[in-house]
């Protein structure tokens, strides 16, 4: 029994602690602690305001014209919220630190949120008219249930950190300043104190972060780097991140579109007309164990011949850079299905290859307005084929189009895959010259 215990209390603390720790301070999930930019960095400031020191550190970012982050004690900003008041005015961002500086393993999951950061953030709601939405824990440290907190909050933590609450003496002003002005870079997010009134620092720690600061603003300025506040530096990561998704979909492009031509190289996919090769066909047995009852009562079974239509997708690659719509590709698949089908009949009547056809046939995302040209329209089967049909061409939309991804997260029903199927008969009687 007590061992069973002890294995189970291990187990509780693994998961409430220590994979936490791991997933936001070693791997980075679900936390903010550097940007990729080269021309600006974050200071952050925890554990104040306080009446002595806060002051002295507006005063001085006022000078270097520096703006900054404030993780803020609930409690303090009680105290001293004509100093909350000052940070806003002068352009600074006001995050919260708990109410008061207690780790969170050693707090209850529902004490956090409710004693801890809504209180801190109702308290400095009330004094700026803002409520924050930037969180940094004591000590970097979150339990289990705090990776809930992503929901409304941003958490934040460091890249560097130079331990300056241990400081005690001038040589320790000196020791941080080397250590900042050799290790910041752009997209740093450096860690500092503007109170010394926690447990395990120095109260007087703060003069030398003021006195190392100072020189490092200094130097670093006049070399071009920005000093941001923490929103301003998300939001130049996620422009980059933008830029580097956009290399990354650029380059998936190019690999799909070589991968595309291959494969209907291989396959025999011809255009029908060099002239407009927006649509290629090809011809082959209806592999699809499906019936298609088509509008005009004639049936397509497994087995049969058909021409198999496809778009060519590098055509529409380029069609898509300009396109504001599937609308205006899907005007485009008209005007050339007006043009193509005359001479898709001609080939059905008078080339021996194509004698055997029983239909036209094709899934397409891109499938409106195609019943004005005589196809009928029929939904997928259910089964795996279709579903990975259907991720196949949802996709094709992303690569192909470069707004896909958001068209697939609007009017996603608008993009679902169909059949669209016309008969040999009715291509004839529609297309064919009399």
């Amino acid at each position: 029994m007590e061992e069973r215990i002890f294995w189970g209390s291990l187990l509780g603390v693994t998961i409430y602690m220590f994979i936490p720790y791991i997933l936001t301070r070693i791997i980075g999930y679900g936390v903010f602690r550097e940007a990729h930019t080269k021309n600006a960095l974050a200071l952050t400031f925890d554990d104040g305001p306080h009446p002595r020191y806060t002051p002295q550190l507006l005063d001085l970012l006022k000078k270097h014209e520096a703006k900054a982050t404030f993780f803020v004690l609930g409690s303090m900003a009680e105290r001293y919220p004509d100093l909350i008041r000052r940070m806003h005015e002068e352009g600074h961002l006001i995050g919260i630190h708990n109410y008061t500086h207690k780790t969170n393993w050693l707090l209850f999951p529902w004490s956090v949120r409710t004693d801890h950061i809504h209180r801190s953030a109702d308290i400095v709601e009330k004094i700026i008219g803002v409520r924050p939405i930037y969180y940094r824990p004591p000590w970097g440290i979150i339990n289990f249930f705090d990776l809930y907190l992503r929901r409304r909050f941003h958490i934040i933590l460091w890249s560097i950190m130079v331990s300056d609450w241990r400081s005690k003496e001038p040589a320790d002003a000196v020791r941080m300043r080397d250590r900042l002005l050799r290790e910041s870079s752009g997209g740093s997010v450096i860690l500092l104190h503007d109170s010394g009134e926690t447990l395990g620092a120095v109260p007087e720690a703060p003069i030398y972060m003021l006195q190392a600061l100072d020189e490092v603003l200094t130097q670093l300025r006049p070399q071009g780097m920005q000093f941001v506040r923490v929103d301003d530096l998300m939001m130049m990561e996620q422009k980059q991140t933008s830029k580097r998704l956009s290399l990354a979909k650029r380059m998936l492009v190019r690999g799909f579109l070589l991968y595309d031509k291959l494969v209907h190289k291989l396959l025999g996919i011809q255009t029908v007309d060099a002239n407009d090769p927006f649509l290629k066909i090809r011809i082959r047995p209806y592999h699809g164990k499906q019936v298609l009852h088509l509008d005009d009562g004639q049936t397509i079974k497994h087995g049969d011949a058909i021409i198999e239509l496809h778009l060519n997708n590098e055509l529409l690659y380029k069609l898509g850079l300009t396109a504001r719509s599937t609308t205006q590709l899907s005007v485009q698949m008209i005007r050339s299905m007006q043009h193509l089908m005359p001479k898709i009949s001609e080939k059905m009547k008078y080339d021996p290859s194509f004698q055997q056809v029983k239909g036209i046939y094709g899934v397409s995302i891109i499938h409106r307005g195609t019943q004005r040209f005589g196809f009928s329209i029929v939904d997928l089967p259910r089964g795996l084929l279709t579903s990975m049909t259907r991720a196949y061409l949802r996709f094709l939309m992303y690569a192909v189009h470069p707004s896909g991804k958001e068209r697939m997260n609007t009017k996603a029903e608008l993009l679902d895959p169909k059949i669209i199927a016309i008969s040999r008969e009715e291509v004839l009687k529609r297309y064919l010259a009399s």
